[in-house]
């Protein structure tokens, strides 16, 4: 455990504080274990896509009842920390690897995207919805974690390209992690617990989503303006 504490990731100025309070410890008593049995940064990022899949293939094919939103988040819950865990290991063991960082990066946003579509699925299954106009909510929350997504990478690889460095030093504020809890994923996976009452569900769900549409707006304009002061030939 002494190790890994100086294995984690450090703290990012968009970092919300789900992540950093509860999956990130969590992840880290998950990767001692995981380095204990010897296993390697990939199994434990298949180890976590095993239990994520799980629990989203459990929406899309069940009823929306109590136990099932239950059982829900304690498996993306569970996948969410074994993510966290993986690069722990891979720290702990002298670095990640090209390959690893691919995989894990990929099966991210498979995560995200099968995630808003099987809420849509369920939805459309198992809702009593008034208007189909809600099933838009989904699609655009799908839309703009896969569009922050992708921006984050590009962002990266454009600056290490230019010899910038990837984050501004001392830029975390705790406020702003707070303030960005909405937009944590960590939180997405507790508005599961609440499936089993679909309209307290699509409430949460949708606040969420509009809170995550607002912070890829808000961030993309600062990325641009972030970009246009890089001079990279591209």
């Amino acid at each position: 455990m002494a190790r890994l504490a100086t294995a984690q990731k450090r703290r990012t100025a968009g970092a919300p504080a789900f992540t950093l309070l509860v999956n990130r410890p969590i992840g880290r008593l998950l990767a001692a274990w995981a380095y204990r049995a010897g296993l390697e940064p990939n199994q434990v990022t298949i180890i976590s896509a095993f239990f994520t899949f799980t629990g989203l293939a459990v929406v899309a094919l069940s009823p929306p009842l109590v136990w099932v939103g239950l059982a829900v988040w304690l498996s993306l819950f569970l996948g969410y920390a074994f993510d966290s865990a993986d690069g722990q290991v891979a720290r702990l063991q002298g670095g990640g690897t090209a390959s690893g960082e691919w995989l894990d990066h990929v099966l991210d946003c498979i995560k995200i995207s099968t995630l808003h579509i099987v809420v849509l699925i369920t939805a459309v299954r198992h809702f009593e919805l008034n208007s189909l106009l809600w099933c838009l909510i989904p699609l655009a929350y799908l839309i703009a974690d896969n569009v922050t997504f992708f921006a984050i990478m590009l962002k990266e690889g454009l600056k290490q390209a230019a010899g910038a460095p990837a984050h501004q030093p001392d830029s975390f504020r705790w406020s702003k992690s707070i303030l960005l809890l909405p937009t944590d994923y960590g939180v997405l996976c507790l508005a599961f617990l609440a499936l089993g009452w679909p309209a307290l569900f699509m409430a949460i769900y949708t606040v969420l989503a509009l809170a995550t549409i607002g912070r890829t707006v808000l961030a993309l304009t600062k990325w641009f303006h972030d970009m246009r002061h890089l001079e990279v030939g591209v």
